[in-house]
């Protein structure tokens, strides 16, 4: 029998241990802690419960999905000066070297299932920063365009399905197609036109350049989809990835972030930067700026969820002895700190109100699990 993809997310706050989880907390031990492992011994800790939270007590728990945006990395007709639009273009050299950071930046969020649109420059991107990512798993597109190509790119295996992740293809998410200017140079074009003329081209968000797409009709397309396909993912708890072009993303974010027509026209997006959002209760979260210098910073707060993840997981699966439960409870002191820390910096902007009590809440439970076996 063939195996189909089947989805398994886990909400941000209680992703399971993936399979390179042991080697990724053999690592946090061995980089935080001083052990003697051969008398079961920890040197230089102590342990003290974290009485310095303020606890909410209630056990409800709520379903939150990460959401990155990622604009392809530099194509060559990028490289060229040329409005490239709906034209069929690969990345440059700097272009994968974007990519690949784009995945570094990324490796420790949770990754579901990606959206890309069906030009290469974005379906390369793509699958350029999923090779960094800590989970291993690979990018399949699916091709479900005729029965023969449904057909001829099934997977036979259960097990290789579960280490894959499914890319849906999408026109809707091209770029905006520029028509008659797609090819030309960008400076010959506002020479020949006039640079106030091109400008409105390029930057109004209802008027179209000869023969093609305004902001507002690439707007339609790819809201839409957005909205039938990409958005019911993320209720039912998938983590996605969407990688596209600079005015698709345009569109998407000017839906989430509720912009005007005015303030969209400003946005600039730069090549190879992921932005994240949160989604949770109907509504997306912003973590990431899009021309900021402190986009790194959005992954801060992930790497400390993530690691108190894989602890959780391991507690969770592994025989508990007075050892295990021992280093567990200096790692949950340790995140905790870690958190604190991020709370107080310049990346503040990553936790918010709700964010901060929900944290408090799963420290205290994950405590008492430690505490009260």
């Amino acid at each position: 029998m063939s195996a189909t993809f089947k989805y398994q997310p886990t909400g941000l706050h209680g992703w399971g241990a993936p399979r390179s989880s042991s080697r990724n907390l053999a690592r946090f031990f061995s980089m935080r802690f001083a052990c003697n492992s051969r008398h079961h011994k920890i040197l230089h800790a102590s342990v003290s419960h974290p009485s310095s939270l303020s606890i909410s007590h209630d056990s409800s728990t709520e379903t939150e999905s990460t959401l990155i945006l990622i604009r392809h990395g530099e194509s060559l007709w990028n490289e060229k000066n040329l409005f490239t639009g709906c034209c069929d273009v690969p990345l440059t050299k700097r272009g994968v070297e974007e990519a690949i950071e784009a995945g570094k930046r990324i490796s420790y969020i949770p990754v579901d299932m990606i959206f890309t649109s069906a030009l290469i420059r974005a379906q390369m991107t793509a699958m350029l920063a999923m090779t960094q990512h800590h989970q291993e798993k690979v990018p399949i597109i699916i091709h479900n365009e005729s029965e023969r190509a449904t057909a001829w790119t099934q997977v036979y295996s259960e097990k290789t399905t579960k280490q894959s992740i499914p890319v849906i293809t999408a026109w809707q998410l091209n770029e905006r197609m520029y028509g008659e200017l797609q090819g030309l140079n960008k400076q010959e074009t506002a020479e020949r036109y006039g640079k106030e003329k091109v400008h409105e081209w390029r930057r109004s968000f209802d008027i179209p350049p000869p023969k093609g797409e305004s902001l507002e009709m690439c707007s339609q397309r790819a809201v839409a989809y957005f909205k039938d396909f990409i958005e019911p993912q993320l209720k039912s708890g998938k983590h996605v990835m969407v990688a596209a072009h600079g005015n698709s993303l345009r569109s998407i974010i000017m839906y989430l972030d509720r912009l005007t027509s005015q303030e969209v026209t400003s946005l600039e997006l730069s090549t190879g930067i992921p932005l994240l959002y949160i989604y949770k209760d109907g509504k997306f979260n912003s973590r990431g700026s899009p021309v900021g210098p402190t986009e790194a910073g959005v992954y801060a707060y992930t790497q400390i969820w993530m690691l108190y993840d894989e602890i959780r997981g391991s507690i969770l699966h592994q025989v508990s002895s007075p050892f295990t439960t021992y280093v567990l409870a200096l790692s949950v002191i340790h995140i905790w700190k870690s958190y604190q820390d991020l709370h107080n910096s310049r990346y503040s902007f990553l936790v918010d109100d709700s964010q901060d009590t929900h944290a408090k809440r799963q420290f205290e439970n994950y405590w008492k699990e430690l505490t009260n076996p």
